[in-house]
């Protein structure tokens, strides 16, 4: 019998696409709209938490840094414990029933035990719906393969680039606890779409590839990890110890920070690594480094710049549409998606043609880039809030567009190119660790992105301008020194070991 194909691709692409699609939806939603509800005055029309902008930005680098940092135990429990398929499901249930919390009117206890469910639910769904991809293609064909995650990146992008049209304007204008259970809803529709089509998976991801007796160990692993982290958040919520949103964030930022310096330096001094290996993985610490640099300041799209659209940008295009005579704030986060959408073929081509003159920037250089046009972005915000503050009106909307063309075109030069050197420049029975930095920068990277925004978004607009600056400064800076030691560092990856024959990297 012929294999059912979609889009010349297997027809558990598409499963794997919509689901990855709604899922993306649902975060990309309700991020757009979380920092709003969380600083909206309790007693408005449309009440929110009434917190302050730079609680409201800890307590969103807090959640997005940890949806990340929980893809790693998130691919441990599918590897060891459920299977990648299984994974996906609860995860997907675990996001609904999150996401519906959030939409219950109710303390402040009750929501922030939803966003927990979400973290857990991302964790277990993002890392694992991208191996199942993995299973649909046989080894042999890496062309066929890069193909099909292309077009699965594509239905990442295009649920981002959909949900803030969507829950921005249910959240912004009618109420924000409908706009996180619409996000819910779609979720939902994602997981029904999943387990109604997952036959054409075949026998991918449907068991963990351990034995019972490591199965067992794995689950009274888990049922520690999770009465230990139970305890930590009892003790949290009952007041005992009086910690606020920006100093547990501070607290958990410096954990992680702590973690990742630790576990290179493991990695450089203690582990079994032969002279080359540990120049690679030199390497891939440099480029740790930067990546979460890169996303301290790209992350605040949630947070200072979803602000600076609220307050400072002017939004009459449309406005008659809306009862408050305004489109909603929250339509700008579909820019990066859309741009990602665009611009992302021009690059892959980009880099091809210039790989061919051999022309093509080494992984330092581009992070460089990545870093430089991060900065520039900020600089544009930092004269669009200069503008603000002499004329004392809003500006237009094509400053933050063009802030977030920058940030795009920066993510197309770092965040390929990172993930792909990593699995390139690890050694072969460390890569899943070493992958695992990649979203410990990301989860670094997001929690300072909330502390910073939550400064900047809470500032009055005299203030602004300065602290745009300093981000800028904090791009500009590591960009440029990227770009001064790319040569040194890339002649790291082209250590070679004693009598072993060079290597072509």
């Amino acid at each position: 019998m012929t294999e059912k194909t979609w889009a010349g691709h297997p027809r558990g692409l598409a499963t794997l696409f919509f689901t990855e699609m709604w899922e993306r939806f649902t975060y990309y939603g309700m991020r757009a709209i979380l920092v709003f509800f969380l600083a909206a005055a309790a007693t408005e029309v449309n009440p929110g938490l009434g917190l302050t902008r730079e609680e409201a930005g800890a307590i969103y680098g807090l959640y997005t840094g940890a949806v990340y940092l929980f893809s790693l135990p998130g691919g441990w429990i599918a590897d060891r414990l459920i299977g990648s398929r299984r994974a996906v499901f609860w995860g997907g249930i675990f996001i609904s029933a999150g996401n519906f919390t959030l939409a219950i009117p109710g303390p402040a206890g009750l929501f922030f035990l939803g966003l927990a469910i979400i973290v857990i639910g991302v964790g277990l769904l993002k890392p694992n719906v991208s191996a199942l991809v993995g299973t649909l293609y046989d080894g042999n064909n890496d062309a066929r393969r890069d193909a099909g995650f292309s077009i699965f990146y594509m239905g990442i992008n295009l649920g981002a680039a959909i949900a803030p049209f969507v829950v921005g304007t249910v959240g912004e204008n009618w109420s924000w606890r409908l706009g996180f259970g619409t996000a819910g809803l779609f979720m939902l529709g994602g997981v029904i779409q999943f387990k109604l089509t997952e036959r054409h998976l075949g026998s991918g991801g449907l068991a963990p590839a351990t034995t019972p007796a490591q199965q067992r160990s794995g689950w009274r692993t888990l049922g520690i990890a999770v009465a230990v982290l139970a305890a930590i958040a009892a003790l949290l919520a009952s007041g005992l110890v009086p910690v606020r949103p920006s100093d547990l964030a501070k607290m958990a930022g410096v954990v992680m920070a702590a973690v990742g310096i630790g576990f290179f330096g493991y990695m450089l001094l203690f582990a079994d690594l032969t002279r080359a290996e540990r120049g690679r993985v030199a390497v891939i610490g440099i480029l740790f480094l930067s990546s979460a640099t890169f996303w301290a300041g790209f992350e605040q799209a949630a947070t200072s710049l979803n602000l600076f659209a609220q307050d400072y940008t002017n939004r009459a295009f449309l406005g008659a549409w809306f009862p408050n005579g305004e489109h909603p704030a929250s339509w700008y986060q579909a820019a990066n998606p859309v741009y990602i959408i665009l611009f992302a073929p021009f690059f892959a081509a980009l880099w091809v043609w210039l790989g061919k003159r051999n022309l093509d920037p080494a992984a330092p250089a581009k992070f460089g880039l990545g870093l430089v046009q991060m900065g520039l972005g900020f600089v544009v915000v930092m004269f669009a809030a200069k503008l603000c503050m002499g004329s004392g009106a809003k500006v237009a909307p094509g400053w933050l567009l063009l802030t977030y063309l920058l940030h795009t075109t920066g993510e197309l030069c770092l965040a390929p190119v990172g993930m792909s050197n990593v699995t390139r420049l690890a050694p072969p029975r460390y890569v899943g660790q070493l992958m695992g930095t990649w979203f410990l920068g990301l989860a670094v990277g997001n929690l300072a992105a909330g502390l910073i925004g939550g400064h900047v978004g809470g500032s009055d607009i005299r203030d602004m301008p300065g602290q745009f600056w300093n981000v800028a400064l904090l791009g500009l800076g590591a960009g440029v020194l990227m770009l001064v030691l790319a040569r040194p560092i890339h002649k790291l990856t082209r250590l070679r070991d004693a009598a072993a024959p060079e290597e072509g990297l």
